[in-house]
């Protein structure tokens, strides 16, 4: 990887309630082999030369307590700003977003990685290869294509037509962002947000706002069908079983 010669942050996600892992304790805090599910995609970001930065959307309340038992305790010295996330990930988002212009993160030439608290595997590799993607195309995302066949359904649950599986993928984070083109179009979503809302429009991710508000193409870049999101309990057995196996590659 050429060296670089501007600024990125990691803006991590970890201010969801996690109900669908039926825990009181929210999935971003589960302890995957000894530690705090967060703390495993910090520690990444954190060895990263890549990343300069951290900041770290937390939950209402939360920031108090995850700054002392997570980012202190474990040595997130990258982690610059802990705050409090919104009710929906856009807003988390939003207010991340806000936090490094005012921290002076997000100038021209700089570069602004946006990922799930509960991917614990994002890897050093993805990293690097969505940095250098988003440095050529000015905005991407980690993706896998997709293995299973894939039909979309009418109304009525019956097989409407088949999709080309060969032009599908699955869409992960970290998802990276040229600073001033993230920031213009987040500022653009909170103008349309009602309208959209509306129209029946959901925003699922930051590259659908890119590609949204700015009708700028984004970028698929292949990473890793282990990079997964932990969301149901079957997803911490998987994770687990993953991290074992790291573990013992690492022997």
């Amino acid at each position: 990887m050429e060296k670089r010669k501007c600024s990125c942050t990691a803006i991590v996600l970890a201010a969801g309630s996690g109900r669908r892992m039926k825990s009181d304790t929210a999935k971003q805090y589960m302890e995957l082999c000894g530690r705090p599910v967060v703390c495993h995609c910090l520690q990444v970001f954190q060895d990263s030369p890549v990343i300069d930065h951290i900041i770290l959307a937390v939950g209402a309340g939360e920031e108090a307590r995850v700054r002392e038992q997570i980012v202190d305790r474990y040595g997130f010295c990258k982690v610059e700003v802990v705050l409090e996330g919104g009710a929906e990930r856009y807003l988390s988002v939003s207010r991340a977003l806000s936090a490094a212009e005012e921290m002076g993160f997000a100038g021209d030439g700089g570069y602004l990685f946006i990922h799930d608290g509960a991917r614990p595997f994002v890897s050093k590799k993805i990293i690097e290869d969505t940095y250098e993607a988003a440095a050529a195309y000015g905005a991407c995302c980690a993706a896998v294509p997709v293995k299973d066949t894939i039909k979309a359904a009418d109304g009525n649950g019956f097989v409407e037509r088949t999709l080309d599986r060969s032009r599908l993928f699955s869409i992960q984070t970290p998802q990276v962002f040229a600073a001033p083109l993230i920031l213009e179009a987040y500022r653009l979503l909170t103008l349309h947000q009602e309208e959209l809302v509306r129209a029946g429009v959901h925003i699922t991710d930051d590259a659908m706002v890119v590609e949204s508000m700015l009708k700028h193409p984004v970028k698929l870049v292949e990473a890793s069908g282990g990079n997964i999101k932990i969301t149901t309990p079957e997803d911490m057995e998987l994770a687990e079983f993953l991290a074992s196996r790291i573990a013992r590659c690492e022997k």
